[in-house]
């Protein structure tokens, strides 16, 4: 969808800011460009509407030289995102989001209804946010609705630099989720420029890091964690980037353990025998519909059934809430997180029908790291490495 051929940018005072960029964006992909400031990042995205033109090379669109293309046509079909979103002050909400459609000349009618839809995909009631002003909503607002604004011509290409950089940590989180809940629902081919490694590595089916004018290293987040290019890219990417690959690898069934599972009506002499024969200190504890409810602790089992005489009850009475769970896929970082949320130590998971599947405890979460890490190293899908086994550290 996105092609740069050999690009390079000079400014005529001399200043470098890209030198002999090439690589490719497919359709449908995102892709992050991540680097320190003034390494061109910035001025890579700008070319591809034309906001900068390249000294030398070409870039296509969908197979096009965006050279041959009038700019302000080029722009109308291409989205752009900036920090702090750029809305027009003197329009309101529905207004804003109505821009391009505006400007292609379609019936207000339909800019309306189009901008309508467009809010209330973005999470922003138009009924009740439609008619506000800018200065009227929070910042995290105001970026939905220039990600809105951006959607508003259903544009193949979506350009994005730092459009979560102006909002505080919590709301740049939730706009991270939305997003990318978005781009799963819609086909756009979108450039999304951070200075944040976090964010970069979160969003990006591929980043492309940028040292000194140009990409050391475009490759998936968890090949750029697990196996940097080069000094340079070890050095930007952190220390701590096998922290940071736990946010790109997910829970697989490998990754779980089986503990026994017992229900709230099982008799407690039963459910002792279980635990009893596994030689576990806890079981798993399901409802009635086979949905997680919690667990229970062996040693209070093992000594209700010693004390208890004739009539010992069900697992009920002993059963304990569980609220540490996640579903298979979540990734590993989520999987830490809860754990350290609940101060649990191990954390239930379930599958998309909310079917218990497994429990991953910490010794889990440190192999699947350990395996993920290897596989990329080795450059064998995750499952062969885990089938090969992994070598003591």
């Amino acid at each position: 969808m996105i092609r740069f051929d050999n690009v390079t940018k000079r400014y005529p005072d001399g200043t470098l800011a890209v030198e002999d960029l090439s690589f490719e964006v497919a359709q449908g992909e995102l892709v992050t460009l991540v680097g320190p400031s003034g390494c061109g990042k910035t001025t890579t995205l700008k070319m591809v509407n034309r906001l900068e033109e390249p000294t030398a090379g070409r870039i296509l669109v969908d197979g096009e030289d965006i050279a041959a293309v009038e700019p302000v046509r080029l722009r109308l079909r291409i989205g752009y995102v900036i920090q702090q979103a750029g809305l027009f002050p003197h329009r309101t909400v529905l207004e804003n989001t109505a821009t391009v459609p505006h400007l292609l000349g379609w019936p207000k009618k339909r800019q309306r209804e189009r901008a309508r839809e467009l809010l209330d995909l973005v999470g922003l009631d138009p009924s009740e946010y439609g008619d506000r002003f800018p200065d009227q909503l929070s910042g995290g607002q105001r970026q939905r609705v220039g990600v809105a604004r951006a959607l508003a011509a259903d544009p193949p290409v979506l350009l994005m630099d730092e459009p979560f950089g102006a909002v505080d940590p919590v709301v740049r989180e939730r706009l991270q989720e939305e997003f990318l809940r978005l781009h799963s629902t819609l086909d756009k081919t979108v450039l999304f420029v951070t200075h944040d490694i976090e964010e970069a590595v979160r969003l990006g089916a591929r980043m492309a890091v940028f040292g000194d004018h140009r990409i050391e290293q475009l490759d998936t987040p968890a090949k750029v964690l697990g196996a940097p290019a080069n000094d340079r890219v070890a050095d930007f990417v952190g220390a701590d980037r096998g922290l940071k690959r736990l946010s790109v690898t997910p829970v697989e069934r490998s990754d779980l353990e089986r503990p026994p599972v017992v229900h709230l009506q099982d008799r407690l002499d039963k459910a002792d025998e279980r635990m009893r024969t596994a030689a576990a200190r806890w079981a798993v504890v399901l409802d009635d519909a086979d949905e997680l409810h919690g667990w229970v602790s062996a040693p209070a089992v093992h000594a209700a059934c010693e004390g208890g005489g004739g009539d010992l009850g069900t697992v009920r009475e002993h059963a304990r809430r569980m609220e540490a769970w996640l579903r298979l896929g979540s990734t590993l970082k989520h999987a830490f997180s809860t754990m350290l949320q609940y101060d649990a130590g191990w954390v239930a998971v379930l599958d998309d029908a909310d079917r218990f599947i497994g429990v991953l405890t910490p010794a889990g979460l440190h192999e699947a790291l350990r395996r993920s890490v290897d596989a990329d190293e080795r450059q064998v899908p995750r499952t062969e490495a885990a089938a090969c086994g992994v070598p003591d550290a």
